[in-house]
């Protein structure tokens, strides 16, 4: 069936779809949350209308659902037919809860660039954070895109949760996935409900496993959770790429976005899948740039297809919207971090002298497969010659492995022979017999790692065969209790990994020493508990110890981080390399990180094997050190140099982003304006618990304190700055959604316990984490400005009032007034701009009309708050309602004037943008075709093709509220005398 007419636009650009709007589909009541153009008639006769909506009547309410107006009959009711109900509750409570749901749920406009929810999450006000949420809501770009290559320890998911709030006040976060690696898909998890109440069901091993229980299995994942974090590992497989293909996100966040940068991977092609899929995309990496072109240019054209010329050159401005940098020491950032990151001791480099058994292994490695002049027994292979040096400085273990591995192998006597040889002696290295390992034991006990203290450390190791002689050795040499040391590496599943960190967060857990090899040095914090850490063997790549060092030197550490070094040193005549070398690489990493805040760019590999490869021949002694490594100041220099033509060739990349490192000069990072912007609370309410509190007292009729058998939810309020209530059904329909392990660990359907306090949730993540709590989810969780149970708690509070009613309410006004809001939206159904105005009637047929700023403000001056006195229902409803249509009527008219701007500037950006993709297209013209610039060429139709999606189409006028002065007489039914309270 076809909508009716007047379900479609008019003349004058007024459509009744928007967020916000009440429809009658299949004769049940459905509030829309969001609105998109489908195809259109062939004839162009009809605009049909794609409608995402939640249910209000009883029988469908709290589902949500998707309708096209040309499918459904689709009937908006009608703003200006809205009849006015006199407010009879307790200090006008349901006026306020109505008033104060109504603009929740109208989202902020799109190109409004206050922050109105950041500021106020779980998290500390910091105005570098804040400058990257700026960033991504910028005007300057088509939609929210970002690349965060913040350095490692500043805070990234922090970032994403408040710039993830943002959008979904905007209205642009309903469906939010998030790709991590799968080590810290719980951690990513936590934090986003933890902080900013945004809720993920994780698709992990244990999570595929509930969903293949729960759907079909033809049916889309994707498209049964609105909300997900899923690995990257597991969406490589070629099921779900085919479901995620078939779907739309409102935001997509990529962490560790480096992985997928190289062309023609999996991880590459999942990305290149999501891009164009979802409305929003941030991307993370504290490395960003890997070397190679195409490879930056990959990312880069992932958040915009223009921003890389068709001939491979970017524009420097462009890039500057796109990118956002900075790192310890960068000033904005030094200046705020204070107490709550401590700055890291000197390294602690120890060079730990051969014993005998030690140096004859070391010796057989140089005599016969490494040193100078030597042929080795594995012939043309010069990779392998190393691998045995490089598993000789790990562990007589993992040099054990690899000479097994190859004896396996090899058809060669000779090499047979040497292999035997190597054995024998590797063999004679005990633990006993390691001066490293004893030199381990000596720091670990002068540390106090012990059974009797609670010091912890982690220890970092690249080979597997090493963790294992290592926890199996420690535990014993320490006298050490069952659990005490752990270890971690990639052949764990998820679940365990995740278990073994969640372990060593919480000051409960046995769990004193971690073996772990470097699975954990990226994205993992290990923080919490921990200041030490020991490189067991170093990595041959600068990027690789920076990874490392940051698990435990970042924001929130504040004791002064320790990184201790062993490095095996057999005598010069034994030595199989110039090992000194991997000493300087640790002291270079240190003058890099105090003076750059990063590392990549003192080899210019950017990337883990590269930098391997290169180090190895210095090793070799076929390159010198300071050739392959530069120095801080050099990179400097060069960052100085570089040219300022506003086109950014490939190879100035790497002094681009070391120059923005030092400071971000974009706007977005003015010092001081993060702590200003939007701190004041834009609220009905005081509070966020004085919302719920008034929520639940009208859902259950006042007596909400009373347990579920008494028609309550046994809800308290407590003087520690807690709340708690027993969750009934419809509440624990919901809580599906939320992160399962926090509910069940916590036992939430049986009793949620809310902070209501910033002071008091921080107070209860510490004490998950310090206490005696088996979990680090908290008990007491963050009542924020997004939280699902606010949202329940005022859907049940408002689910009586009938179609379009309007409260009346007294107020400290001298003639009847009606407060009205109006919105423009654009063909995406997304909010453009927004306008109050008060129409005051003198009489039925005088009235003006005015705008104003902040109807929170207003709402205040007219006296509509908490301690409002509401001696009744104000009497005569029937005159008031006649009021309606010619406020509606008169708004409409005045936002003309008002929505005339938002308009203008709105079809400038749109206009722009379509002048940039013309010249990218013209430019790609003179381009021979390749399958690249095919690629990006497809891209940039579909964003011009969202730009005019974008283009402000439609309105709504929606009348709000009546106020009438003090004085008005109450309702007949009702005794005047006597106050309602």
């Amino acid at each position: 069936m076809t909508a009716p007419p007047a379900t479609q636009a008019d003349s004058t650009g007024h459509v009744p779809f928007a967020p916000g709007v009440t429809v009658l589909v299949r004769d049940e009541e459905w509030l829309v949350t969001s609105v998109e153009r489908a195809a259109g008639d062939p004839d162009g006769s009809q605009t049909p209308y794609l409608l995402r909506v939640r249910g209000l009547s009883p029988y469908v309410r709290d589902t949500t659902a998707t309708f096209y107006t040309d499918l459904d009959v689709v009937t908006p009711l009608d703003p200006s037919q809205a009849t006015v109900k006199a407010d009879a509750s307790p200090n006008y409570r349901r006026a306020r809860l109505w008033l104060e749901s109504t603009l929740r749920r109208t989202p902020v406009p799109l190109y409004d660039e206050s922050l109105v929810v950041a500021p106020h999450m779980l998290a500390d006000h910091l105005d570098y954070q804040l400058s990257a949420v700026r960033k991504a809501l910028s005007t300057k770009n088509l939609r929210p895109r970002l690349l965060i290559a913040d350095a490692v320890g500043l805070g990234k998911t922090l970032e994403i949760g408040m710039i993830l709030g943002e959008l979904i006040r905007r209205g642009r976060g309903d469906r939010i996935l998030v790709v991590t690696p799968r080590h810290v898909l719980e951690q990513m998890q936590q934090e986003l409900w933890c902080r900013f109440a945004i809720p993920l069901v994780r698709l992990d091993s244990v999570g595929i496993q509930k969903v293949r229980r729960t759907l079909p299995a033809t049916r889309n994942p994707f498209t049964f959770f609105p909300r997900v974090i899923v690995s990257i590992d597991t969406l490589k497989s070629p099921k779900y790429k085919a479901y995620l293909e078939k779907v739309r996100w409102d935001a997509v966040v990529i962490d560790e976005v480096h992985n997928a940068t190289n062309a023609s991977t999996q991880n590459n092609e999942l990305a290149r899948i999501l891009a164009p899929t979802t409305e929003a995309l941030l991307l993370a990496s504290a490395t960003p740039h890997n070397g190679r072109s195409e490879s930056f240019a990959e990312i880069l054209a992932l958040l915009d297809p223009t921003v890389v010329h068709p001939d491979g050159s970017i524009n420097r401005t462009d890039l500057q919207q796109l990118i956002i940098r900075r790192h310890r020491h960068s000033p904005e950032v030094a200046a705020e971090v204070g107490r709550k990151w401590a700055e890291r001791a000197e390294p602690n480099n120890v060079l730990v002298s051969a014993s005998k058994e030690e140096t004859a292994l070391a010796r057989e490695i140089r005599d016969t497969w490494t040193g100078p002049g030597v042929q080795p027994p594995s012939g043309d292979n010069r990779l392998f010659p190393w691998t045995l040096a490089k598993a000789y400085l790990s562990s007589p273990a993992a040099l054990a492995e690899s000479v097994a591995n190859r004896r396996a192998k090899s058809e060669d006597p000779t090499e047979q022979q040497a292999l035997d040889r190597l054995a024998e002696l590797t063999h004679a290295v005990s633990p006993k017999t390691s001066a490293k390992y004893q030199r381990l034991l000596s720091h670990l006990k002068a540390i106090g790692i012990s059974s009797r203290s609670g010091e912890r450390v982690v220890i970092f190791s690249e080979r597997v065969a090493t963790l294992h002689w290592l926890r199996d050795n420690l535990a014993k040499d320490l006298g050490l209790k069952a659990g005490a040391v752990e270890i971690m590496h990639g052949g764990l599943s998820d679940q365990e990994q995740m278990d073994v960190v969640d372990a060593f967060k919480r000051s409960s857990s046995p769990l004193r020493v971690l073996v772990t090899g470097d699975v954990a040095s990226e994205g993992v914090n290990l923080h919490a508990q921990c200041h030490q850490l020991v490189h067991y063997d170093i990595p041959w790549s600068l990027i690789r110890i920076q990874q490392r060092n940051g698990r435990v030197d970042r924001y929130g550490q504040q004791t002064p981080p320790v990184i201790t070094t062993l490095l095996l040193d057999p005598p010069d005549d034994a030595t199989p390399g110039d090992l000194h070398v991997l000493t300087r690489l640790m002291e270079r990493e240190h003058a890099a990180h105090s003076q750059l805040g990063d590392v990549a760019s003192l080899m210019g590999e950017h990337s883990v094997k590269s930098e391997e490869d290169a180090i190895r021949e210095v090793l070799a002694r076929r390159k010198a050190f300071d050739e392959t490594v530069r120095t801080p100041e050099e990179v400097l220099a060069t960052a100085r140099e570089k040219t300022d033509d506003g086109e950014l060739d490939i190879g100035e990349i790497d002094a681009w982003l070391e120059e923005i490192g030092k400071g971000d000069d974009d706007e977005d990072a003015v010092p001081g304006s993060g702590t200003t912007d939007g701190s004041g609370r834009q609220s009905v309410y005081d509070s966020e618990a004085d919302y719920l509190e008034d929520a639940l007292t009208e859902a259950f009729h006042g007596e909400p304190q009373f347990p579920s058998a008494r028609g309550g939810v046994a809800w308290r309020r407590n003087a520690n700055d807690t709340a708690q209530l027993e969750p009934p059904r419809d509440l624990i329909r919901r809580l599906d959604l939320l992160p399962e392990d926090y509910v069940r660990q916590r036992r939430v359907r049986e009793e949620l316990v809310l902070a209501t306090a910033r002071a008091r949730a921080d107070q209860s993540l510490r004490e998950a984490r310090e206490g005696t709590s088996d979990t680090t989810w908290p008990i007491a969780h963050f009542l924020g400005p997004l939280h699902p149970v606010s949202d329940w708690a005022a859907d049940r509070a408002l689910s009586s009032m009938a179609r379009l009613e309007v409260p009346a309410v007294r107020g400290d006004l001298e003639v009847p007034t009606v407060l009205v809001m109006g919105t423009l939206m654009n063909r995406r159904g997304q909010v453009v701009s927004r306008a109050f105005h008060v129409v005051e009637f003198r009489s039925p047929t005088l009235h003006t009309g005015d705008t104003i700023a902040d109807p929170h403000a207003w709402l205040r001056e007219i006296g509509l708050d908490r301690t409002a006195t509401n001696p009744g229902p104000v009497a005569d409803e029937t005159s008031l309602t006649a009021l309606i249509p010619k406020a509606v009527e008169v708004t409409g008219a005045s936002l003309d004037g008002v929505f005339a701007s938002a308009t203008a500037e709105a079809e400038r950006r749109v206009a722009a943008w379509r002048e940039k993709s013309a010249r990218w297209e013209s430019e790609a013209d003179r381009q021979i075709s390749s399958a690249r610039l095919r690629h990006l060429s497809r891209r940039v139709r579909e964003e011009a093709e969202l730009a005019e999606q974008l283009r402000p189409e439609q309105r709504l006028v929606r009348p709000l509220l009546v106020v009438v002065p003090t004085d008005h007489p109450v309702a007949p039914a009702t005794v005047p005398s006597q106050e309602i309270s």
